[in-house]
């Protein structure tokens, strides 16, 4: 039961831009609800929704590419598809550190892939499409600790944060 707590606490630590930004994500990522009726404030952030969609389209694949074995063709077919997927997300500008990223992609995709995070946000975060000086910040914010990891769980994550409508939460 300690864990789904560390969970909440370190969703807990994340800038408000950045939870919303998990539970939207986790919401058109995992299916849960209609994030255009739920999200959708106006039609800047329908246009940023309806990207999402279409950039979360290979999450299923992604779940299902996962490399087992870690041979380099199972390593390349998996890490193009999510190293493009983070871009989408990092270009968003909403997740400002590997913590929150990390956070998220336990998530949508599962235990399996924490060993190929770190990979994954290095490349994402040192493509041009990031600005330089935001690139810097990403790139800093992946820990020693996390990038030399010699090991990862396999605990999926407990904590799932959802949207709260503020009546709800009255």
């Amino acid at each position: 039961m300690m864990m789904p707590i560390a969970e909440m606490r370190e969703f807990a630590g994340f800038a408000p831009a950045e939870q919303r930004y998990i539970k939207r994500s986790l919401d058109i990522g995992l299916a849960r609800t209609d994030a255009f009726r739920r999200w959708g404030r106006s039609e800047a952030e329908n246009v940023a929704i309806r990207r999402q969609y279409v950039a979360y389209q290979d999450l299923k694949a992604l779940r299902a590419l996962i490399p087992v074995e870690g041979t380099p063709n199972e390593i390349e077919r998996f890490l193009g598809k999510l190293v493009r997927c983070a871009a989408f997300d990092l270009e968003q500008e909403r997740l400002a550190s590997f913590s929150a990223f990390r956070f998220l992609y336990e998530r949508l995709l599962g235990a399996k892939v924490r060993p190929y995070l770190p990979a994954a946000f290095c490349a994402a975060s040192a493509l041009p499409a990031i600005r330089p000086e935001r690139r810097k910040v990403l790139l800093q914010s992946l820990s020693e600790a996390a990038a030399t990891a010699p090991g990862w769980s396999e605990r999926e994550p407990g904590f799932y944060p959802e949207y709260v409508d503020d009546f709800e939460a009255a």
